[in-house]
């Protein structure tokens, strides 16, 4: 059993941030909801409890709480932003509008000794309320020229700060929850790649026993790692099901089925079913419509698999902690953003229960498990592609002319990041056909075309991203090929919009 921190989730943007901090340090941590029972708080037996930030005001009516029995378990306590303000008044302190909000980069000035802070100077605001009076027992330990900046009570072992320790504008932030979880919750860091992998392997043999699985394979790294993973618990009574949509890259289903086959070794079936999802797409337009669909056609065919094979029960996914966080609040109050194929696109009532043993990894992660499964670097670092394929890089009503233009614009774009040396160094690139068409001119000709817009995005883990800065001979280079070379695309244009605000993917 590994040591572990839990964040209690208030629906911050940066809750996640925490989670991946935590386990920076080889710690694990687990995001529950904040109204998650004492008692199953209690059952997990968690080093220490993390209160997250939140966009709401502690006074409000029907803002959300924690059980104040929480404070007497006798585990430390860490309060973020609104967890510092929600101590504040359970424990009887007062919590008021602030006159001057704070938000951004602010220096905070040490006024007592503190177990936590140290060689604290900037750190990163984001708050409209503020603490007036501390609740007994609490000594304030800093401040800023407008508000009470961090406090803690050592007796109970509850320590709080009003600044985001976990974003990288915070100077020594992560030194901070350092110091939280191995000088307070005297954690040892026992959480390793290593050690993940042998728990995996352990739990996956006790949950499907002497059954059968069947493990949807994408050829991306999730899918793959979670197969090659569950089959070393259970060898060949894993049977691998890879799904020819219609909706991969150029040629990247005979490709792939060859490389799980020959080089990954695994037990893995083709099944061609292109025609039958771009039936079931043909007049959709919305983008939520298109990941259900998807999603229940999947099910569909790997139920129909599990009936040919026989006695399967069992179904292995690849689903990553992303996923799970954007599809569906299970993890706190946060909106859901969109429906995951593997979450939310999930019909109600399936014959095959679910396998998910990298459900609560980030893709960095992820990756590093692979590596140390043996799988090749080329496998490991592929860029993430969507389940749904290019049906969510595709706007609109779904074609197989839409789909041939996408492909060969897509591997034109791959192909000039590889030889630019980019390809490792992008966390994601990829071409969107949009659904409006351009004028141009073509040989003296004009063209009313299609438009194809690139996405490529820097990110560590996919839940915060930044637009790419290529260079600009290869946006050229890309522009001119696909222009050149692609029937039905007349214009390129360039994506420089972040996550947030926007998502990496259209849609």
């Amino acid at each position: 059993m590994f040591e572990k921190i839990l964040i209690l989730d208030f629906g911050s943007q940066y809750t996640q941030l925490i989670g991946r901090r935590i386990r920076d340090t080889n710690v694990y941590s687990e995001i529950l909801p904040f109204d998650t029972p004492l008692a199953v708080i209690k059952q997990q037996a968690p080093k220490g409890i993390i209160l997250s930030g939140g966009p709401d005001s502690v006074y409000e009516k029907g803002a959300p709480a924690v059980d104040p029995r929480l404070f007497e378990l006798g585990i430390p306590v860490l309060g973020v932003c609104y967890g510092m303000q929600l101590i504040a008044k359970q424990l009887g302190g007062k919590v008021e509008p602030a006159a001057r909000r704070e938000y951004g980069s602010r220096q905070i000035e040490q006024v007592n000794p503190s177990r936590l802070l140290n060689d604290m100077g900037r750190v990163w605001m984001s708050h409209g309320d503020r603490i007036l009076e501390p609740p007994p027992g609490f000594e304030v330990t800093a401040r800023t020229e407008t508000t009470i900046a961090a406090m803690e009570n050592r007796e109970l072992e509850v320590f709080c700060v009003q600044f985001h320790p976990e974003v990288t504008h915070s100077e020594n932030g992560g030194a901070l929850l350092r110091r939280f979880v191995f000088d307070v919750c005297r954690c040892h860091g026992d959480w390793t790649v290593g050690s993940f992998i042998e728990s995996a392997i352990d739990q996956v043999r006790q949950i499907v026993g002497n059954g059968r699985a069947l493990c949807a394979i994408s050829g991306g790294v999730d899918s793959t790692v979670a197969a090659t993973l569950v089959s070393r618990a259970i060898g060949d009574r894993l049977i691998g099901v890879f799904v020819n949509t219609g909706l991969l890259r150029k040629n990247e289903y005979e490709k792939v089925l060859s490389m799980l086959q020959s080089n990954l070794h695994l037990n893995v079936r083709g099944v061609d079913r292109s025609d039958r999802f771009l039936d079931i797409l043909a007049g959709i337009r919305d983008p939520e419509k298109k990941r259900k669909l998807i999603g229940n056609e999947f099910i569909r065919v790997f139920e129909e698999e599990a009936q040919r094979i026989g006695s399967v029960d069992y179904l292995v996914q690849g689903t990553l902690y992303p996923d799970v966080i954007e599809s569906v609040s299970v993890k706190g109050p946060s909106q859901t953003i969109k429906s995951h194929h593997n979450v939310g696109g999930l019909p109600e009532r399936m014959h095959l229960r679910l396998v998910e043993r990298l459900r609560e990894l980030f893709k960095d992660e992820v990756r590093r498990v692979g590596l140390q499964l043996g799988l090749p670097e080329d496998m490991v670092w592929r860029q993430p592609f969507p389940g749904p394929g290019l049906a969510v890089r595709i706007m609109g009503e779904i074609t197989k002319e839409g789909v041939r233009m996408l492909q060969e614009a897509d591997d034109i774009l791959i192909d000039e990041i590889k030889k630019a040396g980019l390809y490792r160094q992008i966390w994601q690139s990829f071409g969107v056909l949009l659904p409006v068409r351009s004028v141009g001119v073509m040989g003296d000709i004009r063209t009313y075309e299609h438009v194809l817009a690139i996405r490529a995005v820097d990110s560590s883990d996919g839940m915060t991203a930044d637009w790419a800065r290529l260079p600009h001979d290869l946006l050229a280079a890309i522009s001119n090929r696909i222009v050149n070379e692609v029937n039905g695309i007349n214009r390129v244009v360039y994506d420089v919009t972040s996550k947030p605000p926007a998502t990496i993917e259209w849609e």
